[in-house]
């Protein structure tokens, strides 16, 4: 079928390189998506890295605990997911421990969730969180091999995700951010097969002639996978305020696919095209719909009486409106010159992952000695040190070579990054990368395929390029297996304690 032709040389390396191909190839040519043709083994491998991701982050899910209560922010994303079960959906301040609440309800929602199935203990309130953990994997599996259109390649993405401290961690713990990075990574898989599917229109249009009707080109009729993109957006500004940053960035890269195709099929003026006919559009799909979305999280706290704020107008939307402006006061005056933390840390520092957390920490008696249980927050050094010459390959991929995979990466890596050097004084955390960390996995993945070369390549290029990608992933799973320990607090001697912390910034 036009717009989805398959290659079988491409299967276990990738998309052949735009830059290789000849530049007066024609329309089809240039719009042709390429799709490995293993279909029943590329959804085996990926059911079985899901199963054994979700069985890593299910593993002991309800250790450790303070004394059997929540560790570190899980204090207040816990009690306030319990609160809103009990309530039937909002929060209020009546008995509670906290006198403002700082973010939206989708996150406590899906924490609740957990809490309803298995009640209020590890087990219920990290459920929903290790299920997000696990969901990631499947689709950073199946965004890979979209992207390089190579199972293998997509399975390894996998195993770099399950292999990531901070995912490992953040999918073991009653806090918000993995959530972001779910339904961020959702938007993006959408977005992708949207890009795919908008390319597959064009290319029909250009076999039936109707590609010109206009120097703009066609319209291209109603996109459901963008839709979606633009709810789980949504869900993710429900979650924290931060999804905002995807909601641009994403927004900005599917408007340029658009043009990229109109150019592609051979519009004659595609970015005015773009304009024209893909601009409305994308606000609608991409902003509009988002923030339908995020105020329709908010549907107990209108159908309440006593959520906190509820009736600070006589409007419950101008209410919910003044609440948010108390919110937005809060964040931007949450500064570390008016209070140090002693684990915050700024964002030049989470590239490399300089500066992790300490999540939990108990020096019990083992036998004579004693010994440490510790739960930290840090990126698997395999990887998250490789951070800046994967950015820079990337980018010179991008904009050097043209290569639309490493530039859709970068978009969604440095979506998460960059915004927080606005205010640089706010009091910042290096949880909050944890929607950066799967498309630094897909930056890594992309490399192992620029290594691999392509598949017709020779046998010595191809076979050094395998051995080399095989000694890094079993240097990464072996990193992962040596941190172990301290992702997730089991007991060590004071001396392996010592051993785990790489870099003074780690103590």
């Amino acid at each position: 079928m036009i717009g989805a032709m398959t290659i079988d040389a491409v299967v276990d390396v990738g998309e052949v390189p735009p830059t290789t191909r000849p530049s007066t190839a024609g329309p089809l040519e240039r719009l042709a998506v390429w799709r490995p043709t293993d279909t029943v083994r590329g959804w085996v491998v990926t059911l079985t890295v899901t199963l054994i991701g979700g069985l890593v982050r299910f593993w002991n899910l309800d250790w450790p605990t303070d004394r059997g209560t929540p560790v570190f922010d899980e204090k207040y994303y816990a009690v306030e997911a319990w609160q809103m079960l009990r309530n039937g959906g909002y929060e209020d301040d009546v008995g509670a421990g906290w006198t403002f609440i700082v973010h939206p309800p989708v996150g406590k929602y899906l924490i609740a969730i957990g809490e309803w199935l298995f009640g209020y203990d590890g087990w219920g309130w990290r459920f929903s969180s290790a299920i997000a953990g696990a969901v990631c994997v499947f689709l950073i599996v199946r965004i890979g091999r979209r992207l390089t259109r190579s199972t293998m390649l997509g399975a390894l993405a996998g195993v770099f995700l399950i292999c990531d401290g901070v995912s490992h961690v953040q999918s073991r713990t009653a806090l918000l951010d993995i959530f972001v990075a779910l339904f961020v990574l959702i938007a993006f898989a959408c977005l992708l097969v949207d890009r795919d599917l908008v390319r597959g229109r064009l290319a029909v249009a250009v076999t039936e002639g109707w590609v010109d009707v206009s120097p703009w080109g066609p319209r291209l009729g109603f996109r459901w996978w963008r839709f979606a993109a633009g709810v789980s957006l949504g869900l993710a500004c429900g979650v924290k305020w931060n999804g905002l940053y995807y909601v641009a960035a994403f927004g900005l890269l599917s408007v340029i696919w658009d043009a990229l195709a109109r150019r592609a099929a051979g519009v004659e003026r595609p970015w005015m095209g773009t304009l024209m006919r893909d601009l409305l559009p994308a606000l609608w799909g991409l902003l509009v719909i988002p923030v339908v979305v995020y105020f329709g999280t908010w549907w107990a706290w209108f159908g309440s009486e006593t959520a906190y704020d509820r009736h600070i107008t006589d409007s419950a939307f101008q209410s919910l409106l003044g609440y948010e402006a108390d919110v937005l006061h809060f964040h931007e005056n949450l500064l570390s010159s008016n209070h140090t933390h002693y684990w915050e840390s700024k964002p030049w520092t989470w590239p490399m992952g300089l500066r992790p957390m300490l999540y939990y920490i108990e020096q019990p008696a083992c036998g004579a000695l004693r010994c440490v249980q510790a739960e930290m927050l840090v990126g698997t050094p395999a990887m998250w040190w490789l951070a800046f010459p994967v950015i820079g390959w990337s980018l010179w991929r991008a904009f050097v070579k043209f290569d639309w995979r490493h530039a859709a990466v970068m978009v969604g890596y440095l979506a998460g990054l960059l915004p927080w050097f606005v205010n640089i004084d706010r009091q910042m955390f290096f949880f909050y990368v944890t929607p950066m960390a799967p498309f630094l996995v897909l930056g890594l993945v992309l490399a192992c395929g620029d290594i691999l070369g392509r598949a017709r390549a020779g046998a010595e290029r191809r076979g050094t390029g395998l051995l080399v990608v095989a000694i890094y992933t079993g240097l990464v799973v072996a990193n992962f297996v040596w941190l172990w320990p301290i992702l997730n607090g089991d007991p060590i001697s004071a001396a392996q304690w010592q051993a785990e912390l790489w870099l003074p910034s780690w103590r």
